[in-house]
């Protein structure tokens, strides 16, 4: 068994700087679980306390039942992955991957055996003899990749494998990471701060922000139904839009106009009058002549004018200012949107910008005022003061969709 629970870690410096603050996470054996979060979040942290080269500053880890804090990295039996792949140049693709065998003195004939099975599995068997600066960057983290997989260990820890390759070669490696952890079923943790990697990788996603962690769930559920406004920001791209509203009596007033909230909410939200920030995705706006009759009793009209187009091919996207006056609570979405490394909000202006995600057949124009239909039952809510997501639901299995929150 290679589960591995982390109860209430945390990482305090002798600076008092705190870089991991009470994290709860059960990894079941054989699962495939990504924490991601921006930079900075205490995601490698996390990781680098699991593998030993992080001291744990308060609470337990236990990895196949045994408590580990104080056991050195070579007594964990994990295998790391590195970003910056961390071969000897002087050694063969061969003696690189063969290498923690060797240390291990094992028999030269099952080292033999490991290290071309898994040259078999990676396609290195051509490039064995190679030295590491004869390889592409891709080759050079298969190789890293096959020094992982020869020790058999109980689970394998990836600290943002792909970040040194280029766009084309993330999308290739990342389906090779997620096709022989398939394969093998090994346990399996991996960082990240890209969310594209976390949404098409793991079973589970565990959001990390200052140290705290926010939400784990499985990607899809990350998606639709993000516990807080930090969450709803991060998992998605292009980022959800978030505009201020205020609600009252079912009906949500927003730059937009207003627009009446679908049945379902009322049960969840306050009738009394309020301020509420509201997010939608770019992907549920859409081209009104676009809609059919019987998707647009599901959501509401508005005019807009179109500032710039990105026509994709496969979509097109809108960008729209949007009037939000000086309200209160800009300067906490600016901060947001600095943190998440997106194009920030400025505090002091009272335009905003919204992107909407369009059919590639709409005719809108740029400079021009278009139609535009948004799906209100993809709305979300939330309390501009915590961040809470008003119109959160908690899954029906708490055990299979772990979460933790934190204020906003």
């Amino acid at each position: 068994m290679s589960e591995i629970v982390l109860n209430k870690i945390s990482k305090r410096y002798a600076d008092g700087t705190v870089a991991v603050d009470n994290v709860d996470l059960d990894i079941a054996d054989g699962e495939f679980v990504i924490l991601v979060g921006p930079s900075g979040c205490g995601k490698s942290t996390v990781l680098r306390m699991i593998v030993g080269l992080e001291d744990i500053s308060s609470g337990d880890l236990t990895i196949g039942g045994k408590r580990m804090n104080d056991a050195g990295p070579k007594d964990r039996n994990l295998a790391m992955v590195f970003q910056n792949y961390a071969l000897y140049p002087h050694l063969s693709v061969r003696e690189n991957i063969a290498f923690p065998l060797r240390l291990a003195k094992m028999d030269k004939a099952e080292v033999d055996k490991r290290v071309n099975d898994a040259a078999r599995t990676l396609e290195l068997t051509e490039l064995l003899d190679r030295k590491p600066a004869a390889l592409s960057g891709g080759q050079r983290q298969r190789v890293a990749m096959g020094r992982a997989i020869v020790r058999e260990p109980e689970a394998f820890l990836f600290d943002e494998p792909l970040s040194n390759l280029d766009a084309k070669l993330r999308v290739q490696m990342r389906t090779e990471i997620a096709r022989l952890q398939k394969r093998f079923g090994t346990t399996t943790v991996y960082v990240t701060h890209d969310q594209t990697e976390a949404m098409t990788l793991g079973d589970r996603v565990a959001v990390l922000r200052k140290g705290i962690l926010q939400q784990v769930a499985s990607p899809r559920e990350l998606y639709n139904n993000p516990i807080n406004l930090f969450v709803a920001g991060f998992i998605g791209s292009p980022s959800m839009n978030f505009l201020p509203a205020t609600l009252k009596s079912g009906r949500l007033d927003t730059p937009f106009g207003a627009i009446e909230l679908p049945q379902e909410f009322g049960a969840k939200l306050s009738q009394d009058e309020r301020g509420v920030i509201m997010g939608i995705r770019p992907e549920d706006f859409e081209d009104v002549e676009l809609v059919d009759d019987r998707e647009q009793a599901r959501g509401s009209s508005f005019a807009a004018r179109i500032d710039v187009i990105e026509w994709m091919g496969s979509e097109l996207y809108a960008y729209l200012p949007v009037s939000v006056g000086r309200n209160e609570h800009r300067a906490g979405l600016a901060e947001l949107a600095r943190e998440l490394d997106q194009e920030e909000l400025h505090a002091d202006s009272d335009e905003s910008q919204v992107v909407a995600r369009l059919n590639p057949a709409s005719r809108v124009r740029e400079g021009e005022q278009a139609q535009l239909w948004v799906d209100t039952s993809r709305v979300h809510l939330f309390d501009p003061e915590t961040g809470e997501n008003l119109t959160y639901e908690p899954p029906a299995n708490q055990d299979t969709a772990q979460h933790q929150t934190s204020a906003n």
